[in-house]
């Protein structure tokens, strides 16, 4: 089934638990998940490719466990959840022909900022607060927007999906974590459809990997309900800022040639 060595798949197995609990708190996981996967011999684009499958397994499960407890009500959310998905697909095929160094350069920036937001709000909690703007407004700019960046790159969804429910939408750390696992497992399921369209995924790994992330899911979800801003807050602070220096450490990232490294 496997052309992997074993000790090869049991990495890729424990990864992807891993990844599954933490994305489930904090978004990020693909940090764990993309490396893996190279490190395990896939090209780039097998490697996000079955990332997204993968992934598709953790983030439908985080996104029904919240849904379970009443922390999103998934027919509200249904059509802009359509608008992230159709958002990913374009970003996807846009992905084979744009380059992307400009957002390799900026992304680190953009993350760390994200960071020092949640690091230094006061008063974030699972308490929601005033609204800047409506839930159609929203739903209608910024879902699929961010969706598109996923398809066409992907880093930070999760960080920039949180960031804008808190900041903009004004919900609640627990109630944000929630609608960023509905609209982000929409954008990988997006992403999945057209990187399986040209053939990029490795179906094996990808769902081996897809039963692990569903189990890790299941568990982040659960201890994130139940100790809330608490645990969502601090982790996704420490996510955003491994996330950055992550991209930062990669030999090609434009901001390494800039600042001479």
């Amino acid at each position: 089934m496997f052309d992997l060595p074993t000790e090869t798949v049991l990495l890729l197995a424990l990864a992807a638990l891993v990844a599954g609990g933490i994305d489930s708190i904090a978004g990020g996981g693909g940090l764990i998940t993309v490396p893996a996967l190279l490190l395990a011999g896939l090209g780039p684009v097998e490697a996000l490719g079955t990332n997204k499958l993968q992934a598709l397994f953790g983030s439908g499960t985080a996104t029904f466990s919240y849904a379970a407890k009443g922390h999103v009500d998934l027919r509200r959310q249904a059509p802009w959840a359509v608008l992230a998905f159709a958002g990913s697909v374009a970003g996807a095929l846009l992905a084979t022909v744009v380059p992307t160094d400009i957002l390799s350069a900026l992304l680190p920036v953009l993350l760390i900022a994200v960071a020092l937001y949640f690091a230094f709000k006061p008063r974030l909690s699972d308490v929601d607060r005033a609204q800047r703007l409506s839930p159609v407004l929203f739903g209608l700019t910024i879902v699929p927007a961010i969706g598109f960046y996923d398809g066409l790159f992907g880093p930070g969804t999760g960080s920039f999906l949180m960031i804008a429910f808190v900041a903009l939408a004004g919900f609640g750390v627990l109630k944000a974590t929630a609608h960023t696992k509905v609209f982000n497992f929409a954008s990988n399921v997006g992403g999945f459809v057209a990187f399986a369209a040209v053939g990029a995924v490795v179906w094996p790994v990808g769902l081996l990997m897809g039963a692990m992330q569903l189990i890790g899911a299941r568990i982040g979800a659960m201890v994130a309900m139940r100790i809330g801003a608490s645990l969502i807050k601090p982790l996704l602070v420490v996510v955003c800022v491994a996330l950055a220096v992550r991209l930062l450490a990669d030999p090609g990232n434009p901001v390494r040639a800039l600042l001479g490294l």
